[in-house]
């Protein structure tokens, strides 16, 4: 089971407070925040996406209320964000047809959890809710612009602008992981099947997946031969992951700092052209996919990578007043954000 998030007890905490809801293909995240962003209470519960979303926001808003019952705050709880999977239709508060949950498709769920919670939503993009998460209190949170690029299975993004994020006007902006980043007939396809030469194609870790097993078919030498039957990341033992090339990669396999190399290069062709649109002063890199991380030697070399990709194509001027960093939050930022984008959208409106 991962780390829990720290509590703050209640009578630490300062009101009102926020709902932050994260849904995923396999789970959902809750967690009541407080006015400073801090969290009171966080609850896990398995999305059990075969039951519909309907069964879901039911457990939501029963979790909800037990909470508000132990806890005292019914009357202090003043709205709700939600951030879920797109391809969705935010001014409708719709989800369109989400890959992780297919039997969600074409859900108004704004609508189903405000009647369930009888609270106001906000709704966003779970990418775009991890961003606001890392803008509100992580690594973005003495930036007035950011963009996050999350790194997984996809890659996802999050781009805020003078305090303000992009949602776009079909509720696809902010979608930076498809950035054409190789216009060639024969560029590698994205995850989701309909996307070559989109920016997840290289620098996923499924693309890191697949662009290792490529080479390692190709007969190159590497401490992995052998070792693989598959390619999906997050697979069984037998199956390559993009940890299992960090990890040879940190045990110094040639292949493998070839392919971690390679994936810093595509990801510092893609913060360029964001940063040559946005201008935002401050990249942050999330996800699962960090390679070790500030605290590892191969991350801080991944890190380096991309840097030195985005100095050799920008303006020295830009490339000065620009910031690559990880992100600080990591699974809590989804729910963290979610939290804060209500807080901002109830602020707005009062």
């Amino acid at each position: 089971m991962p780390d829990l998030p720290i509590i703050t007890p209640i009578s630490a905490a300062s009101g009102p407070y926020f709902w932050g809801v994260d849904i995923g293909g396999t789970g959902i995240k809750m967690g009541l925040v407080d006015d400073g962003g801090h969290t009171v209470a966080f609850e896990r519960l398995p999305t059990r996406e075969a039951e519909g979303p309907t069964a879901a926001v039911r457990r939501i808003a029963a979790v909800a209320a037990d909470v508000h019952a132990r806890l005292g705050v019914t009357g202090d709880v003043v709205s709700l964000g939600l951030g879920a999977p797109g391809p969705m239709d935010l001014p409708r508060g719709l989800l369109v047809a989400p890959p992780q949950l297919p039997n969600w498709w074409q859900f108004a769920l704004v609508a189903a959890v405000q009647d369930a919670m009888a609270l106001p939503v906000a709704f966003l993009n779970d990418a775009n809710a991890a961003a606001f998460g890392e803008y509100w209190l992580g690594s973005g949170s003495s930036d007035r612009s950011m963009v996050l690029l999350t790194l997984g299975t996809g890659v996802g993004g999050g781009l805020i602008v003078d305090g303000e994020l992009v949602n776009g006007v079909n509720s696809f902006g902010s979608e930076c992981g498809h950035l054409i980043v190789d216009p060639s007939p024969a560029a590698r396809l994205c995850v989701w099947g309909g996307g070559r030469g989109h920016l997840e194609a290289y620098a996923s870790a499924s693309a890191v997946v697949g662009r290792t097993l490529q080479r390692l078919a190709a007969g190159e030498e590497s401490s992995l031969n052998g070792q693989f039957t598959g390619g999906q990341f997050g697979g069984s033992d037998s199956e390559l992951t993009a940890k299992k090339v960090y990890e040879a990669a940190a045990a110094g396999d040639r292949l493998s700092l070839e392919i971690v190399d390679e994936t810093a290069t595509w990801l510092g062709v893609g913060v360029s052209s964001i940063v040559h649109v946005t201008d935002p002063g401050s990249v942050v890199l999330g996800g699962a996919m960090n390679f070790g991380g500030a605290d590892c030697l191969i991350g801080r070399r991944f890190l380096a990578g991309i840097r030195e990709e985005f100095k050799s194509r920008t303006f020295e001027n830009v490339y000065q007043g620009t910031t690559i960093k990880f992100a600080s939050l990591g699974g809590d930022a989804g729910y963290l954000g979610a939290a804060g984008y209500a807080r901002k959208t109830h602020l707005d409106k009062h």
